[in-house]
């Protein structure tokens, strides 16, 4: 049995989808499992940060989304350990090892969570990913509704990943031998400027999509939904980092997987997720 927390998100349902497929007993830990959707065969169970011990019970595996367990991650590890979990792969950040600064506040979640991984006595695999290719969703609600995209640094770059490759690697680590005591760094098979994503989703729609740069300063919830007001100007700096400097790109997805796909299979891939 694998436990597996996040199962909503890009990677987590990519990883729950996959374990299903394969008739890998599976056990989804959600704070809502009356909405999760997930495959047929996963057991839903409601994730209780109150009672952590039970959800464990018969596991001896755990995908760990790093925000699950919050300020509470090392008891959550603790609970799993004396049920009998013996590996944790845990989602945590290409921003770990890349050099940046390490008062970053996504640099403080993921290097905090990997060090109560390293204490929590388990054997552990550590993913770090870079961008994530289901960033771009960021764009989806402009793209609905025209053909113009307003953004920020047109000519930044990033290798991003596609969420399944992601989740392939996971599912490699926990089925896999030989993973223990690895951090993986993950990136898409090849460069890409964020008007070149727009360009590559408009053609996977069959329409010609322009993006317009905008000031920084005038980026804010509607373009970045999901990140915390506190993070904003963090990853502004970040993302102002990338224009004109190449991304990291690593072969790892394609050695451990054997393939690794670029933006433009990602864009159709998610055709749907764009149509008005």
């Amino acid at each position: 049995m694998i436990v597996a927390t996040g199962p909503t998100g890009n990677v987590g349902r990519a990883l729950a989808e996959r374990l299903a497929a394969a008739g890998q007993p599976v056990r989804a830990l959600t704070r809502d499992p009356q909405r999760a959707r997930l495959p047929a065969g996963t057991e839903t169970v409601r994730l209780d940060l109150d009672e952590p011990a039970v959800q464990f019970e018969g596991a001896t595996k755990l995908f760990l989304y790093v925000q699950a367990g919050g300020d509470r991650t090392a008891a959550l590890l603790a609970a799993a350990r004396a049920a009998g979990v013996r590996h944790v792969v845990l989602l945590s950040s290409g921003i770990i090892g890349s050099g940046a600064d390490e008062t970053h506040p996504i640099h403080v979640m993921h290097a905090t969570a990997e060090q109560q991984v390293r204490d929590s006595g388990l054997e552990w695999t550590f993913l770090r990913p870079n961008a994530f290719a289901a960033n771009a969703f960021q764009w989806a609600p402009q793209i609905r509704t025209g053909d113009t995209v307003r953004g920020i640094f047109a000519d930044g770059q990033s290798a991003p990943i596609h969420e399944d490759d992601i989740a392939a690697v996971a599912e490699r680590a926990l089925l896999d031998d030989g993973h223990e005591g690895a951090a993986h760094r993950l990136t898409g098979p090849e460069a890409i400027t964020n008007s070149g994503q727009v360009a590559a989703i408009g053609r996977a729609l069959g329409r010609e999509l322009r993006f317009t740069e905008i000031s920084p300063d005038e980026a804010g919830p509607e373009l970045f939904p999901h990140v915390p007001p506190g993070m904003l100007r963090a990853l502004m700096d970040t993302f102002a980092e990338s224009v004109g400097t190449p991304p990291e790109t690593t072969g790892t997805v394609g050695e451990i997987t054997g393939q690794a796909r670029p933006f433009a299979a990602w864009a159709e891939d998610h055709v749907d997720d764009f149509k008005g």
